[in-house]
């Protein structure tokens, strides 16, 4: 059944605006008594559309039940700035992976150095893609793609994960060494092209985060994510 995230939706009835509304409509050719899932804060609700309009779908509700696809543990992805087409790759594949948030942060080898205002200006770009993502990938939750940070405070918001690690470009331990028993959370810091400098590296580790290495190959910085993501959810049984 196609797939819809609202935040209208009561005991009985759920709400779909906007262009959703349209598409249900005029791109799929839904008619009255047609099912959909209408997703919010990871429970699905079965729902049987009761009128229909080029601007509100309308539906009955027939069941509810918690989304099986979202992960145990919640993943946040900690992005160095890359260009942006890669940036829409990375969100792209790290919300169908099962990231809960990406979070871009200005380091110093950043060749992409967008200042607040502007980059304030993609995230609606970004966050589309990650919406349209998460209905694909039958995603309960939209991942949040939040705004530029510093390297400074993306590392204060690491410590307050239960384990956070960092891909390092000269290596560390294996993700298979770690122990995710008791991790509700886990951060991962990704480079930019360039990698981390030595100076962000030693403040990482002397800050409780963990270098990693992802094999003896270095990886692109979009492909590393999507390595280190599929791994960390295998590891902890979400694959």
């Amino acid at each position: 059944m196609p797939r819809f995230f609202t935040e209208c939706i009561s005991e009985n009835i759920g709400i779909i605006t906007g262009a959703d509304a349209t598409h249900i409509g005029r791109s799929l050719r839904m008619r009255l008594g047609d099912e959909i899932i209408l997703c919010r804060n990871g429970i699905e609700y079965i729902s049987r559309i009761k009128t229909i309009s080029d601007s509100e779908v309308v539906c009955d509700i027939v069941a509810s039940r918690k989304t099986e696809t979202e992960p145990s543990v919640d993943v946040v992805l900690f992005q160095a700035i890359p260009k942006l087409d890669k940036l829409e790759f990375i969100v792209q594949k790290a919300t169908e992976l099962g990231a809960c948030k990406i979070v871009p942060v200005l380091t110093k080898r950043c060749v992409s150095r967008p200042d607040e205002k502007n980059f304030s200006k993609k995230l609606d770009r970004l966050s589309k893609i990650a919406l349209e993502a998460a209905k694909q990938s039958g995603r309960g939750v939209i991942p949040r793609v939040c705004g530029i940070i510093s390297f400074n405070d993306a590392v204060e918001e690491m410590k307050k994960l239960s384990l956070s690690v960092a891909c390092y470009e000269k290596g560390g331990k294996s993700l298979s060494e770690l122990d995710y028993s008791n991790a509700k959370s886990i951060g991962v810091f990704i480079g930019s092209e360039g990698g981390f400098e030595e100076d962000e590296a030693q403040r990482l580790s002397k800050s409780g985060i963990t270098l990693i290495g992802l094999g003896s190959r270095i990886l692109r910085c979009e492909t590393a994510p999507i390595s280190a993501l599929s791994i960390i959810m295998h590891l902890t049984g979400n694959m």
